[in-house]
């Protein structure tokens, strides 16, 4: 560790903190200290509570002047949809195919029934209309999304295929979809179909109202609860993952005796369906969730899983190769592939129906590709026009669905002409109302509203969880007769093996899951055993893919399982954050707290493994973890705590649906001494039932070790161990330490660490991880914000990645760090 990595932290150190801007009147300047040898300086002046950064007020002038009245404009309380305005474009070309309707035909053998064919329809100019209502609420300052699905409406006929329970994962294009399956369920609307309620719900959604169904105001997306529409806010497929993990899950439960089912939030003969767009395939969340699906079916695990690829030849500006979506999909082993051209709708009707059923009954992957035509730009903001020719244009026109499924219920006798325009006129007028009504629907006002359903916490509930016994007789089954509290100590690996395989015998749903876990019990061997005891349905290998392991956890945990999945080295969630922090974490915001995924990932990581591996194997970067709203992240550094820890997290996991991350410190997993050889001091017995309330770790609080009141540690993972070594040796020269183990980087304990700091009046904040972005940062943030008085100083890694061999030792915070920083503070 270079001396840069010592660092101060006073308003006269820190530009941020400077003297002049953050002092109050008759406070003086803190004054510095500075030890030459390690570049450590010390704050020893007096802090009050800082709560904001930045220049100080400008003082007050004797007398201000009234502020001239803002005029308020006047509220919206109508969007007129005919005639000229913003999104005209999108169905101007459909009056003279209203125009020029064909002669009423009749209904030829094998076409659909009529009330198929007006529930394609109504759904199709349903959305259309909303798109157009989309463009004019922007227009006025009323609306907040103008992404539509005009050319798109073919994807009605897939919703038309399916149930109303199977679970379903829309992109933004796939608004007619949403309609149809509205109506699936005959909710209240003006139209006998039921559509209507479908089309208040996105029209809420346009206006970011707080009555919105699925995500209250706080995005625009499609979903509801009680459709088995599951909100996605992906626009780069990365929900495919989680399609596969439900599919999955659907597929185990055939595979199951009776006795190992786990009730599922889908019916048992369900198919997941997920839509993107002909771009989005390309990305490599999607390449990698369909592979997952072929490397599922190819070894004969069943996986209903529907895919549509909506491809309309664009990435909002950037063209697909012609050719291309097919290339990648067709033939390809273990997926069965569809194709639409989208035009007929009779034909979509048709295709979408074999699709759905092919997947249903033979429980494999399919993939429908539906070449659709994009009207009116990626958005309201786009003039395609810069990048497209106008004879582009005018084909895809000429190409809508919308304007053959017009015709089609002529000549297929369904309606007359007349019958057609009125229709058309009166779905106008329906999403007008629903238009009305959502500018009158107040929006999010508070930020308690907007953040209720982000990461909800009933730490009581928790509790009463963790305390709850698992039934004898299956622990001795489990256990095979040696109960882990009767073993004598244990390292930290053997704890956390042992406290899965309890939780797994307390709960049928628990699964494990990663690269390695099951024969070889994990690189570290901390899952060894899991498999033979739980069985080789719920301990599972999977394919090398982190996107993978984290989407097929959420899909799992969405369907009523509780998943622990490893990423078998922190370097390599990088591969995957996304999963935690588009999908897992952000899924009872965008619901409402309709929809949860509750999910315990472990991650073994951090660095200290003696030079061993380089940096991907000793990874110290966990900025990415902390900044995820809402993702709680525990470090179990000794084994007297991992028990704890993991327990709380999955016992929050099931009553809250909480999305926590376990980073487990490798270089502790099979450590056994603390002072000196043979100590035992890093062991720990396994507590059995009994005793798991008193030992219960609630989510953000720490354990401190210690009672001394000259000095105050706090730290996390192998810190505490370098910590406790160095307190001992102050001990011997009666310096009084104690050592603050945060237990919870995210959460940070704050109570607790505020009120241990404040017992000494000197800190030493030491943080394994790198300077910038690390653990310090906020912590020395939150001491100086809650008033901590007394001198403070961190000391980190550097900004480096962790180099092999003896070199690691250079960038790393050593023990003699550690002890140099602690005695500068001390004596500053």
């Amino acid at each position: 560790m270079s001396a840069d990595a010592v660092d101060a932290v006073a308003p006269s150190a820190h530009p941020l903190l400077a003297a002049g801007a953050r002092v109050r009147a008759g406070v003086p300047a803190p004054s510095r200290a500075f030890d030459r040898t390690q570049g450590l300086v010390v704050h020893t002046g007096p802090i009050g509570p800082l709560a904001r950064t930045g220049p100080a007020p400008a003082p007050a002038p004797a007398a201000l002047a009234p502020a001239p009245a803002v005029p308020t404009a006047p509220a919206v309380r109508s969007v007129p949809l005919g005639g000229e305005g913003p999104g005209h474009d999108l169905v101007a070309h459909l009056d003279a195919v209203l125009a020029d309707l064909p002669a009423a035909g009749a209904a030829g053998p094998g076409d659909p029934d009529a009330e198929t064919l007006l529930r394609l329809f109504d759904a199709q100019a349903g959305s259309r209309w909303l798109d157009v209502a989309a463009r004019r609420m922007r227009a006025v300052g009323a609306g907040h999304y103008t992404i539509g699905s005009a050319g798109h409406e073919a994807n009605a006929a897939v919703a038309l295929a399916l149930t109303d329970t199977d679970p379903a994962l829309l992109h933004y294009r796939s608004g007619a979809f949403y309609l149809a399956r509205s109506a699936q369920r005959r909710r209240t609307g003006v139209l006998a179909s039921g559509v209507g309620r479908g089309m208040l719900d996105v029209a809420l959604g346009l206006a970011a109202s707080a009555k919105e169904p699925i995500a209250g105001g706080r995005h625009k997306v499609f979903g509801h609860p009680d459709l088995a529409v599951i909100p996605q806010t992906s626009t780069i497929a990365s929900h495919l993952p989680r399609a596969v993990g439900i599919a999955w899950a659907i597929g185990r439960q055939h595979r199951l005796p009776d006795r190992l089912r786990t009730p599922l939030a889908w019916p048992d003969d369900a198919v997941v369906v997920a839509s993107f767009g002909d771009a989005s395939a390309n990305h490599s969340t999607a390449a990698g969730a369909v592979n997952a699906a072929c490397w599922t079916a190819h070894q004969g695990i069943p996986l209903p899983l529907l895919l549509v690829c909506e491809d309309n030849g664009l990435g909002i500006s950037t063209r697909t190769p012609a050719g291309w979506v097919a290339a990648q999909f067709r033939g390809r082993a273990g997926l069965e592939y569809r194709y639409d051209d989208g035009t007929d709708p009779l034909a979509s009707l048709r295709i979408a129906a074999e699709a759905a059923a092919l997947a249903r009954d033979q429980r494999v992957p399919v993939l429908l590709h539906q070449r659709c035509v994009r009207l009116g730009g990626h958005a309201g903001s786009d003039v395609e026009t810069a990048y497209r020719t106008g004879a582009e244009i005018g084909d895809d026109r000429r190409r809508d669905p919308l304007a053959a499924t017009l015709r089609a219920l002529v000549t297929h006798g369904v309606l007359s002409p007349d019958q057609v325009r009125a229709r058309w006129a009166s779905i106008r007028d329906e999403v007008a109302a629903c238009v009305e009504e959502a500018l009158l629907s107040p929006g999010l006002e508070t930020a308690e509203e907007v953040l209720a359903p982000l990461s909800p916490r009933r730490p009581d509930r928790v509790a009463r969880r963790v305390a709850a016994p698992t039934p004898a007789a299956e622990r001795e089954r489990v256990f095979g007769g040696r109960l882990p509290e009767a073993e004598g100590e244990l390292t930290l690996a053997q704890t956390i093996g042992r406290t899965l395989l309890d939780e797994g015998a307390r709960t049928p749903g628990l699964l494990v899951l990663g690269e390695d876990v099951a024969r070889k019990g994990g690189v570290y061997g901390v899952t060894r055993g899991l498999q033979r005891r739980l069985g080789a349905s719920r301990v599972l290998d999977t394919v090398l893919d982190e996107q993978t392991i984290l989407g097929m956890a959420l899909g799992a945990g969405i369907s009523g399982l509780l998943p622990v999945p490893e990423i078998q080295y922190l370097a390599y969630l990088h591969n995957a954050e996304d999963q935690l922090r588009g999908e897992a974490a952000s899924l009872q915001f965008f619901s409402g707290g309709a929809y949860r995924n509750p999910l315990v990932v472990r991650v073994p990581g951090l660095a200290y493994q003696k030079g061993f591996g380089g940096h991907f194997h000793n990874d110290n970067a966990i900025g990415v973890l902390r900044d995820v709203p809402g993702l709680v992240v525990a470090c179990p550094a000794h084994p007297v705590d991992a028990p704890a820890l993991l327990r709380t997290c999955l016992a929050a996991a099931e009553v809250d649906g909480t999305v926590s991350v376990v980073l487990e410190p490798i270089a502790l997993y099979h450590e056994r001494d603390l002072h000196a050889p043979g100590d035992g001091g890093w062991l720990a017995a396994y507590d059995g039932p009994p005793a798991w309330a008193a030992a219960h770790a609630p989510v953000g609080r720490a354990r401190t070790w210690g009672t001394g009141t000259d000095l105050t540690i706090v730290t996390f993972g192998n810190g505490l161990r370098m910590s406790l070594r160095v307190a001992r040796r102050l001990a011997a020269e009666g310096v009084g330490t104690r050592v603050v183990d945060l237990r919870w980087l995210a959460p940070l304990p704050a109570e607790d660490v505020l009120r241990e700091a404040s017992v000494s009046d000197r800190c030493l904040v030491v943080d394994e991880t790198r300077r910038s972005g690390g653990v310090s940062e906020a912590l020395v943030t939150l001491l100086l914000e809650g008033g901590y008085r007394g001198r403070l100083a961190r000391i980190n890694a550097d900004d480096s990645y962790v180099p092999l061999g003896t070199a690691s030792e250079l960038v790393l915070v050593s023990e003699d760090d550690v002890e140099d920083a602690a005695r500068a503070l001390l004596t500053a």
